[in-house]
């Protein structure tokens, strides 16, 4: 028991890196890009929805349903320096920072 507190004391001050990725497919070339708090558990999340077949962007899940895992990639675009930020300044800085990489990639757009 003292092994699973241990665990999941570190789980809880482990250090959370808020920022920007990308999941790629390699055989298109196609982009998505997302935001989130934590880009250490992001990449499980996303691969989760996605083979369950519930992922709430539906050209993601189409590509996925088409070409399949193997076809995919998940990259982190940036970290975000988002130290001395309240919950609501974190969540507009995650929104702006993933509208320009966006734009710049020509990619769609991700809710998380």
């Amino acid at each position: 028991m003292t092994d699973r507190r241990a665990l999941l004391r570190d789980y809880r001050d482990r250090q959370v890196q808020a920022g920007i990725y990308a999941v790629r497919c390699l055989v298109t070339g196609e982009a998505w890009i997302g935001g989130t708090a934590d880009l250490a558990t992001r990449q499980s999340g996303v691969w989760f929805s996605l083979r369950m077949g519930g992922h709430s962007s539906a050209s993601l899940q189409a590509a996925w349903k088409t070409h399949g895992e193997a076809a995919f990639g998940f990259d982190v675009l940036e970290v975000l320096d988002d130290e001395g930020l309240e919950r609501l300044g974190r969540a507009s800085l995650l929104v702006e920072r993933r509208e320009h990489w966006r734009v710049k990639l020509g990619a769609e757009g991700l809710r998380r």
